[in-house]
């Protein structure tokens, strides 16, 4: 067995779901170096929802993208449920990310071949459920969700707000501990948005899971138990 299969992460006791300390994040642009995040740090609750705010390019998917090992910080830490994840391998962070982590966005990416029970099914059977164990749970997150009658519908053939439904149950079908989301109302209309915020909301609270959501709403940002706002490469936290 290799030793990123075999690996043993560093547990930090700690009742948060994420920390970060110190956080930096640099890019080389035309020989020069852009600072995007500068010494940021934050941390987020258990059953806690947080709002990330701030203009196009303050670096909001940037932050989202580290915090969700899909990229890495420049320096500092990042432990999410007390499990220190900075400078693990690749195939780490994968395995972290897929027991940990749970992603929505502004588009759902569903599969389109697929229906909308099937593409909730998908994640669970690549983390290793069976067939059977994954489509119970499927079909009962989609119930939840309000589409136990959408089950066999393809994405096509669903409205946008059920889209972005079966995105949030597919995003939560592993169970994660963290839930990051990167606009996750931006392409819906505003009650459409409302409804689809209501439902994460109650979700968060109802699972004890943090979240941290990316908008440019500031009407649902301050319905939120926090907002974080990132401005000049920095956090500011209301």
């Amino acid at each position: 067995m290799s030793s990123d299969t075999a690996f043993k992460p560093t547990v930090v006791p700690s009742q948060k779901m994420l920390e970060v300390q110190g956080l930096e994040r640099t890019f080389s642009q035309g020989g020069e170096t852009l600072t995007v995040l500068k010494d940021l740090s934050l941390s987020l609750d258990k059953g806690e929802m947080v709002a990330l705010v701030g203009p196009s390019g303050a670096g909001k998917s940037t932050l989202l993208q580290m915090v969700g090992l899909l990229d890495s910080p420049t320096s500092g830490s990042i432990r999410i449920n007390g499990i220190e994840v900075s400078g693990q391998s690749d195939q780490q962070r994968t395995m972290l990310r897929r027991e940990f982590i749970g992603f929505v966005y502004q588009f759902h990416y569903l599969l389109p071949e697929f229906s909308a029970l099937e593409n909730v099914v998908l994640p669970q059977m690549i983390a290793g459920k069976t067939r059977a164990d994954a489509r119970e749970h499927a079909t009962k997150l989609l119930k939840a969700l309000g589409l136990g009658h959408r089950l066999d519908h393809r994405p096509a053939r669903l409205s946008g707000g059920e889209q972005q439904r079966v995105a949030i149950a597919r995003a939560l079908a592993n169970s994660p501990k963290l839930l990051l989301a990167d606009e996750p109302t931006g392409n819906l209309d505003p009650q459409t948005a409302a409804d689809v915020f209501e439902i994460l909301v109650e979700l968060v609270k109802t699972t004890g899971i943090g979240a941290i959501v990316a908008t440019h709403n500031l009407d649902l940002a301050e319905k939120m138990d926090r907002i974080f706002e990132l401005k000049g490469g920095r956090l500011l936290v209301y």
